[in-house]
């Protein structure tokens, strides 16, 4: 039976060698990464009726993150930022770290209004942390590149570098 769907899962291999993996990797990328830059530009630009900057600056500061803006200027970045890169599979490794820090502080900023404000941080934590590990398919910038880094040990480096960038900013803020 393995042998059977082994045989066909072959057979799904296109000529370049890219598989339904590959693209399923692609749509969760670019739906994940395009979601994030999206919450990126409404705290900084007021887009996709966003809040912009300065009212975004003010929740920060209500919520502990002293100054405001700085902070909000800070997580809008980062999710414009990492979420581009992830959209395009540049860097990914990076990419993912960023998106995953900045979740890390928004679950942790949304975790006293109850299971509903911290539910959406904490998937997007998890498809950041996927894509730590799984690279972006080959359907990406990085793949192939000397700079391409998947796997065990490049997963866990962003994981902690997401980690510790968190910390940071939650004691600084």
């Amino acid at each position: 039976m393995t042998a059977i769907l082994n045989a066909a899962a072959e057979r799904e291999t296109t000529a370049t060698g890219v598989t339904g993996t590959d693209v399923g990797l692609l749509v969760a990328r670019v739906g994940f990464g395009g979601l994030l830059a999206v919450h990126g530009t409404q705290k900084l630009f007021g887009w996709f009726n966003g809040y912009g900057l300065d009212a975004t600056g003010q929740a920060f500061g209500g919520m502990g993150y002293d100054p405001g803006k700085f902070f909000a200027t800070l997580a809008g970045l980062s999710e414009i930022t990492g979420g581009l890169l992830l959209v395009f599979g540049l860097l990914t490794p990076l990419a993912a770290a960023i998106a995953l820090g900045t979740m890390i502080n928004a679950v942790n900023a949304s975790r006293g209004g109850g299971f509903v404000m911290w539910e959406l941080p904490a998937v997007y934590a998890i498809a950041s942390v996927t894509f730590a590990f799984t690279g972006p398919g080959r359907l990406a910038l990085d793949h192939g590149r000397p700079w391409q880094r998947q796997g065990l040990v490049w997963g866990a480096a962003a994981v902690l570098l997401a980690v510790v960038a968190a910390l940071v900013t939650l004691a600084v803020k």
